[in-house]
């Protein structure tokens, strides 16, 4: 599947939409721009455009970006009887890869697609040149999914905390608009469950330069963020002040060309 992607009145190269089968899963991803491969890891309730489309023109200039959509995400079905989870979404991204022939490969992750860049950079290194993370935690459950009722109530609240990501899932989902309910359900199991974060002890074992960023408001606290960094021995740490969670949607100005240098810097870092 061809088309082009179209972010505000820019008209990107065209990008080539297509499927692979991994895992069981028909999994979707977009090509764009030519270089060193750079792969897009989205939010959870997101997709493809609503986590990345002010990234996609800057990074395909000089990279080959290869931007994924996870399982139940976007143009990607879900799976009947299957769990969302980050170990199993990390292993459909690292069976991708390697159904592509992507070997040196850096990560940009944003939200639980961080969390999935973390776990790759821990299992499957040799696949990796450098990890770009935003919005991760240790291991906190999000404060919406506590609240009582929350898991009846989630599909409406997952609706109204992401309505980017909701009104793009009634567009492209394959499922159809009417399995967002399933959908939400699987999501709310993934973020209450046993599988959100790392420890520290994990994240020491991660041996690649990973540049960490979050903005000084997000709902991961700014101490949390520094325990991350100050756990992975190769890491950089870049705060955006009057910035929230969606540090790459609404600060493009400022990260743009932090990610363009870090991912420049091909040897040791400075």
């Amino acid at each position: 599947m061809r088309g082009y992607a179209l972010v505000g009145f820019l008209l990107l190269q065209p990008a080539f939409g297509e499927y692979a089968e991994v895992r069981g899963l028909k999994m979707y991803y977009e090509v764009h721009g030519k270089g060193h491969p750079v792969v897009l890891l989205h939010g959870g309730m997101n997709t493809i455009q609503t986590s990345f489309a002010k990234q996609i023109p800057s990074l395909a200039q000089n990279h080959r970006v290869i931007a994924i959509e996870q399982m139940a995400h976007g143009h990607t079905p879900d799976v009947p009887g299957r769990k969302l989870s980050y170990e199993g979404m990390a292993e459909d991204t690292a069976a991708l890869l390697v159904h592509l022939g992507i070997r040196n490969a850096d990560l940009v992750g944003w939200s639980d697609g961080g969390q999935i860049a973390l776990r790759l950079a821990i299992t499957h290194p040799q696949l990796l040149r450098r990890v770009i993370v935003s919005g991760v935690g240790l291991g906190a459950t999000p404060e919406i999914v506590k609240e009582p009722g929350s898991e009846k109530e989630f599909a409406k609240l997952a609706a109204g905390m992401f309505p980017e990501g909701f009104e793009a899932y009634k567009r492209v989902s394959p499922d159809g608009p009417d399995h967002w309910p399933d959908y939400a359900a699987k999501g709310w199991v993934l973020w209450t469950g046993s599988t959100w974060g790392f420890t520290e002890a994990e994240l020491r074992k991660i041996n690649l330069p990973v540049l960490v960023v979050a903005g000084d408001q997000d709902v991961v606290r700014i101490e949390e963020t520094t325990r991350i960094f100050r756990a992975i021995p190769k890491a950089k740490l870049y705060i955006l002040p009057g910035t929230g969670h969606s540090t790459l949607q609404d600060s493009p100005a400022w990260v743009n060309p932090v990610l363009l240098d870090f991912l420049a810097n091909s040897g040791e870092m400075r």
